[in-house]
């Protein structure tokens, strides 16, 4: 049951990430909120038995973090 919860809210960071990969001025400010998303699937899949969940979260933690840590968090 965790695991789809995790899964389901990685999707959701994932589209709000993928958004924010845009070129478009200010447009990728939208990973500040994409990675809180993602870490909580990421510990909502820690307490699941499976770990799809939770890797899928890291996953979106790593791209939303690495645009973030290109860009200065700002554009």
């Amino acid at each position: 049951m965790f695991n789809i919860i995790s899964i389901l809210i990685g999707i959701i960071a994932g589209l709000i990430a993928m958004v924010g990969i845009l070129p478009i001025p200010f447009l990728p400010l939208v990973n500040w909120i994409a990675y809180p998303i993602a870490v909580v699937g990421a510990v909502i899949g820690l307490l699941s038995r499976h770990h799809a969940g939770r890797n899928l979260n890291l996953l979106i933690m790593l791209i939303s973090g690495l645009r973030l840590f290109l860009t200065w968090g700002f554009i």
